[in-house]
């Protein structure tokens, strides 16, 4: 089970937020966090106001 990326939280990760930090990464590089339907929007907009967001997709269900 693939867990939630917010600090603490042990829920399983329904989404996955694709990103990258320009200034380090080619742009086709894509790091991952996930994150559960309750921290979705806190980490998006987390990685958002940086400029790092690039997608965020749906988690493969098992």
């Amino acid at each position: 089970m693939l867990i939630c990326s917010a600090k603490g939280c042990r829920q399983p990760a329904h989404w996955a937020l694709r990103w990258n930090n320009p200034t380090l990464h080619d742009p086709q590089r894509r790091k991952t966090w996930l994150a559960c339907p309750e921290h979705r929007d806190q980490l998006s907009n987390f990685l958002d106001i940086r400029g790092f967001l690039r997608e965020v997709e749906p988690v493969p269900s098992d």
